[in-house]
């Protein structure tokens, strides 16, 4: 007769009685077509009810361990078949990337800092979301998203970048990853992207990933030019017009002009316009989308919340040319909008209770206050004369050039050496020779700024030969 013990047993008896035969039937102590003892006679002698062990038996029958045959009782089934093979534990282990090192200061981080985040008329808008729209939140959210949320995005962008949009033509998605991957299949993959060198590494990442032919196109001091385009055989042109990253460029209109010309030169060309922080701009009022110039409509717009609200709301969106927005809903409409609706409902009443604009207004004064913190940290430091600041208007950083011999890779180890992390800008060129450009990036998004003099000393001492 099986005994198990059920000293200091936690949960269910009957899940517990369920997991020792089953692991007596993997270990080979049962063998396969052994019969096991009755009900009530394994009931009595465990001291238990003949319910616990029914409970057992049928979670066994269900997942094939065990069979039962009428009139006869219970018996392990033969679950090795005839390799007679008991299963091997995995040799392998799961490698996980590692954990990002943590810094005394982390000059380029490019996080929003988490004081800054409404909590308190965000909780209000969600919980009278979840109180008044009890049946909408529990409706699967069209492809596209909610269209709540596209009309209010589709009224900020007329009233704050000049857009005139239909909500129908937005599509929204958790991040503007995930939206990448949804264009490569809405373009086709049969298409050649290009990329801005330098530039951000995740659009080229994500490029590769999908298996789809893309190059890099240099830029110059007014961004990507139409004879880089032409060189690589483009037919998709990824750019970042306003506050390139990490340059710092914004594309003047001369230069918007000669792409769009270039993109209307061939059916199925279009320009992939980024975005991504264009509501902090400082001075004079925001830059045109290159989107609200487009006649041609070649144009896709994308931006995100994740810059304007908080780094983990993965909530961004794009504005697609109508022929485009046809295309997706003909073709990948039986998506599911990868926002949830609780998220979606309460970001639109956030933007069209004027709450939004409030947030930007308020968080465009607290980065003026921090930018102005740090220039005047780095005009009074050591290393005044020994670093040149390059700003372009360029959105929540700026640019450090450094007056030295060493290397970029040298500087930067001596940087971490001193707990300090700021990234070179050559790191972001692909293919080219600039490794030595001695121009750091300086991030105030999510600055400690009560930690800036000292950063500016063991930068100082950095330097030093």
């Amino acid at each position: 007769m099986l005994t198990y013990s059920f000293d200091n047993v936690e949960g269910a008896l009957y899940e517990y009685l369920y997991r020792c035969i089953k692991n007596d039937i993997n270990t080979g102590i049962l063998m396969p077509n052994e019969q096991l003892p009755s009900k009530r006679s394994f009931a009595k002698n465990l001291g238990v009810s003949t319910i616990t062990i029914e409970n057992a038996y049928d979670q066994l029958i269900s997942e094939g361990y065990v069979y039962s045959v009428t009139k006869k009782g219970y018996y392990v089934s033969d679950i090795f078949g005839s390799s007679k093979t008991n299963p091997v534990e995995p040799k392998s282990e799961i490698r996980l990337p590692p954990k990002p090192p943590h810094y005394f200061i982390d000059l380029s981080n490019n996080q929003t800092n988490p004081k800054n985040f409404p909590f308190s008329v965000w909780a209000r808008l969600m919980r009278e979301t979840i109180s008044e729209r009890n049946e909408e939140l529990m409706i699967n959210s069209p492809g596209g998203g909610i269209f709540l949320l596209r009309d209010a995005i589709a009224k900020h962008l007329r009233s704050f970048r000049g857009m005139i949009v239909d909500p129908n033509q937005i599509i929204i998605g958790a991040g503007t990853e995930y939206l990448y991957g949804v264009l490569i299949q809405l373009l086709g993959r049969d298409k050649k992207y290009c990329v801005e060198n330098p530039g951000h590494k995740k659009i080229s990442q994500i490029y590769g990933i999908n298996e789809v032919c893309f190059s890099f196109a240099d830029i110059d001091d007014h961004g990507i030019t139409v004879n880089g385009l032409n060189e690589t055989k483009a037919d998709i042109a990824h750019i970042s017009p306003t506050h390139h990253f990490p340059t710092g460029i914004t594309m003047p209109v001369n230069r918007r002009y000669e792409l769009l010309a270039w993109a209307n030169e061939k059916d199925g060309r279009y320009i992939i316009e980024d975005d991504y922080d264009s509501e902090f701009r400082f001075d004079g009022k925001p830059i045109p989308s290159l989107q609200s110039i487009d006649v041609g409509e070649k144009v896709i717009y994308m931006n995100t919340f994740s810059k304007s609200l908080a780094s983990t709301i993965r909530i961004s969106y794009m504005v697609l040319p109508v022929q485009l927005a046809n295309r997706f809903y003909e073709n990948l409409s039986f998506y599911s909008c990868t926002v949830s609706n609780f998220e979606q409902y309460t970001l639109a009443q956030f933007i069209k209770s004027g709450y939004f604009e409030k947030h930007i207004n308020r968080m465009r004064l607290y980065y003026s206050r921090q930018r102005s913190l740090i220039l005047e940290c780095i005009n009074k430091s050591e290393i005044c004369d020994s670093c040149e600041m390059i700003e372009k208007d360029s959105g929540l950083h700026f640019l450090l050039r450094f007056t030295t011999q060493l290397s970029d890779k040298e500087l930067y180890s001596r940087f971490v050496s001193k707990n300090i992390h700021m990234v070179p800008l050559s790191e972001y060129y692909q293919n080219t020779g600039k490794t030595n450009m001695h121009t750091f990036i300086l991030n105030y998004s999510n600055l400690e700024t009560e930690k800036l003099d000292v950063a500016m000393k063991y930068i100082s001492e950095s330097l030093r030969n």
